[in-house]
């Protein structure tokens, strides 16, 4: 029997450890090989794009999620699992949900396995749903002690500091500035929509680790190309997908290419990550391939399904 998640079902259902345990999982398949990833393909549609992104655990089960970029108020994102023996279709998502919990949990990895292990302090500029989940994932694999904000909305941005409180039971606070949401922190998000830069490498305290969630492409970027310059550390969850963004992304051209290390290969110990206390470390999320369909593998096995 197919099982249909709804965005209502996989947010009561998919909580922040389980999400990073399944991120981590499918980092490290992919490191290993045995989890095909292709960058994503896309399709114009006259005034759009279909985009297709899609994975492949050997024997296993393989997927694929589905968006459009016409923009429209109620759009949503499909995502697929079938079972790699036997090619039926055991779950599909719909919505906006699974997706970003993906991402939140990819950052949760990163948070991991960059940052400092005395890492507890957390700034984050932007207060949407991007900007939640790697808050929600950072939170459960570092004893966070005090979170800031900041997003262009006072009243987004004090929600947001409420909402931390109210639900992770971490101190939280909204601040004016996106320099004072990162001002002295040790662990930094950025999640915003903004096509120019809300950050330099100025606004960060020595030791501290980036998590960029937002633009990062030569064409429009939301942290200075400094940031960029002073990173010790620069890593991404798939070197391949942020070479083929058009255009490709910031990290991924000289002089930064030869420095970008997968997460997956740091995770697995096949590269080095941070070595020192006073390094800055800078993740570049580009959501790899498959990892929606993992998640949701992920949810079907731990039986949290409704029908």
């Amino acid at each position: 029997m197919t099982v249909l998640f709804t965005d209502r079902e996989v947010a009561a259902a998919l909580d922040a450890a389980t999400t990073v345990e399944a991120m981590r999982d499918a980092l490290l398949a992919a490191h290993a090989g045995r989890l095909v990833a292709p960058p994503r393909a896309s399709a114009a549609l006259g005034g759009g794009r279909m985009v297709l992104t899609a994975g492949h655990l050997t024997g296993e089960w393989y997927g694929y999620r589905s968006y459009d970029t016409f923009g429209h108020p109620e759009s949503e994102q499909l995502v697929v699992l079938h079972d790699g023996r036997t090619g039926v279709v055991r779950a599909v998502a719909v919505g906006e949900e699974l997706g970003s919990r993906r991402t939140g949990g990819l950052g949760g990895v990163a948070v991991d396995v960059l940052a400092r292990p005395d890492a507890a302090t957390l700034g984050v500029i932007g207060s949407g749903g991007q900007a939640w989940t790697q808050v929600w994932a950072a939170a459960a694999v570092r004893p966070l002690r005090e979170v800031t904000v900041h997003s262009r909305s006072a009243a987004r941005r004090a929600a947001f500091a409420a909402r931390v409180r109210a639900e992770l039971g971490v101190p939280a606070r909204a601040v004016d500035t996106a320099a004072a949401a990162a001002a002295g922190r040790d662990i930094v998000v950025l999640a915003t929509a903004s096509p120019t830069p809300v950050l330099a490498a100025a606004d960060l305290a020595p030791g501290t680790h980036v998590n960029a969630v937002g633009f990062k492409q030569a064409d429009r970027h939301e942290f200075g190309i400094d940031l960029l310059d002073v990173a010790d550390l620069l890593v991404t969850d798939s070197p391949a997908q942020a070479a083929a963004y058009s255009p490709p992304m910031l990290a991924a051209l000289p002089p930064y290419a030869g420095r970008l290390r997968d997460l997956g290969a740091v995770l697995a110990g096949a590269v080095p990550g941070r070595t020192g206390a006073d390094q800055i470390s800078v993740f570049c999320s580009t959501g790899l391939a498959g990892t929606e369909v993992a998640l949701l593998d992920r949810l079907v096995r731990v039986g949290a399904a409704t029908v």
